[in-house]
């Protein structure tokens, strides 16, 4: 290959690695962390949320989070610089010249479907539409699409800034190239990619959810205080943090959603406690709301 030929396959992939023009469906916690790596990775990004009230909300964190990267110097472009490359707004027509699209709405098989649906309607027939879902199957997503073969999950963890993983989920029509490109643009935001078939909640959640289950059921019966719990395993098994205050992070929302979904595809080893379904029901949910199974001061 000549150098005037390298050139111009660099120029078409871009110096990031990423797609020039990313969309992310959905700017809560999950949704603006992953428009804010690929910002800073050197796509320009497009997210939607339902409203423009939302819209301006899901801006305000992506830009909070900017501005954390710009002050630690995980990136040498300036504040205006990378706002110049989001566009936020509540118009599914955002999408219609990106890339690849990340949704990351909340974790409901009817609600993913329909948003997945919207924003195939808008992409071009080449670009790649991915999920975020944790736990949903790929395969059931990707049956209610018109392109399953450009369909794949990229499950990312929360927060994304910190975390180092992304689970890819390939689906079975799921095509070996777009498999290769994603692994490809998650090295390019720093990230590690693993790569799992479509299974019942993968490979990740399906060990963290078992877990952070037991530890539930483990303070439902008085075995230890909840602190004690996540103390043995950060100091006994190395975790960064232990499996109920992980739990809060994540929402006991969300998790409880997982579990009920991999109760239903796996059985009674997931089902849920009764804590779980208790604190939920009073609106206890974690970081978000104030209390979980912590008491949290930003609620």
């Amino acid at each position: 290959m000549s150098i005037s030929e390298l050139e111009l396959e660099l120029g078409d992939r871009g110096e990031s690695g990423v797609p020039d023009r990313v969309g992310v469906l959905g700017g809560g916690r999950m949704g603006a962390g992953i428009a804010h790596a690929f910002l800073l990775a050197g796509a320009h990004v497009s997210l939607v949320e339902r409203n423009d009230s939302e819209a301006d909300a899901a801006r305000e964190r992506v830009l909070r989070a900017v501005d954390a990267s710009i002050a630690r110097g995980a990136t040498g472009e300036t504040r205006s610089e990378l706002e110049a490359r989001l566009a936020v707004g509540a118009d599914f027509a955002l999408f219609s010249d990106r890339e690849l699209v990340v949704e990351a709405v909340p974790e409901v098989r009817a609600l993913k479907i329909e948003a997945l649906q919207k924003v195939e309607a808008q992409l071009p027939t080449d670009a790649a539409l991915a999920s975020n879902t944790s736990s949903i199957s790929i395969d059931d997503l990707a049956d209610e699409l018109k392109r399953p073969a450009r369909f794949l999950g990229l499950h990312f963890f929360n927060p994304v800034p910190a975390s180092n993983l992304v689970e890819l989920v390939t689906g079975s029509a799921t095509s070996p190239e777009l498999v290769a490109d994603a692994q490809s643009w998650v090295s390019a935001l720093g990230k590690t990619p693993i790569t799992v078939s479509d299974a019942p909640g993968f490979a990740s959640s399906r060990l963290g959810v078992a877990l952070g289950l037991e530890a539930i059921r483990m303070l439902e019966e008085g075995v230890a205080s909840a602190s004690d719990i996540d103390a043995a395993m950060m100091l006994g098994y190395k975790h960064p943090v232990g499996p109920l205050k992980l739990t809060d992070l994540v929402g006991l929302d969300v998790r409880l959603g997982i579990a009920e979904y991999l109760h239903k595809q796996l059985g009674a080893r997931f089902e849920p406690p009764a804590l779980l379904r208790k604190l939920v029901a009073e609106g206890k949910l974690g970081r978000k709301s104030g209390q979980g199974f912590y008491h949290w001061d930003e609620a």
